[in-house]
């Protein structure tokens, strides 16, 4: 058994990529899934079931949680950036799904 905390991931929209993310995070030592977001809790809740994770109702209350380390983005494009600063904003370290942002000027 390893003597390092493992590391406490919060899933910030639990869509199909998330599931996916989630599937090969299950194999990575000192990895959990502590916490997940969505717009819509019964989506979270049947996700956080699946990973043994605390539900929350809202991506904000996901960013602010004591108990994630870093938020993984999995929302749709249009909302990477908003997504990625607010848990930024919150001190979290961020995985983005895919591009951060989907011109230069949001860049």
């Amino acid at each position: 058994m390893s003597s390092v905390m493992p590391i406490r991931w919060g899933i910030l929209g639990p869509g199909a990529i998330a599931k996916r993310f989630a599937a090969g995070l299950a194999v990575v030592p000192d990895a959990v899934i502590s916490a997940v977001g969505s717009r819509s809790s019964d989506r979270a809740a049947a996700f956080a079931a699946e990973h043994g994770a605390t539900v929350h109702g809202s991506y904000e209350a996901l960013v602010q949680d004591p108990n994630v380390d870093v938020v993984y983005v999995a929302t749709p494009h249009p909302m990477h950036r908003e997504h990625t600063l607010l848990a930024l904003r919150a001190g979290k370290p961020v995985l983005c799904e895919k591009p951060f942002a989907i011109n230069e000027g949001e860049a």
